[in-house]
């Protein structure tokens, strides 16, 4: 019973401040939450140092992360028409470039229905220029 017991008893174990910060399920096991990393042994516990080299590779590719998305939104704040002096959040960006779109819809639907209309006339006019001389 006893060796059993060590097997589950990680489980029961009551969760360590570190593990509540960083928003851990208590008694998981240890691994990774990518669901793809395994660790050397089949199922033994991680090493510090491993545990160590997820946590910076975790803040590696968040940091990549956050600078592709900051990356993205200063492209997006170089298209939308605003004054020099704004600084625009990412939410008033979002929302400002949401609006813009729906003025650039509505500006292309405009140009297309005045382009039927000066086509159809275009074409009565030449109709009518060309039936003269028949």
């Amino acid at each position: 019973r006893s060796s059993r017991r060590s097997a589950v008893g990680a489980a029961d174990e009551p969760c360590s401040p570190a593990q509540g910060k960083r928003g851990k399920k208590c008694g998981s096991g240890g691994g990774s939450g990518g669901g793809g990393g395994s660790s050397s042994g089949g199922g033994s516990p991680q090493s510090y140092e491993e545990l160590q080299t997820q946590r910076v590779m975790a803040n590696v590719r968040e940091r990549q992360r956050t600078q592709s998305l900051n990356e993205a939104f200063a492209a997006l704040r170089k298209i939308i028409p605003t004054l020099p002096s704004d600084k625009l959040s990412k939410i008033q960006t979002l929302k400002l470039a949401a609006r813009y779109i729906d003025f650039l819809v509505l500006q292309s639907d405009e140009l297309d229905s005045k382009m039927a209309s000066c086509s159809y006339v275009a074409h009565e006019r030449l109709s009518y220029a060309f039936s003269v001389w028949r």
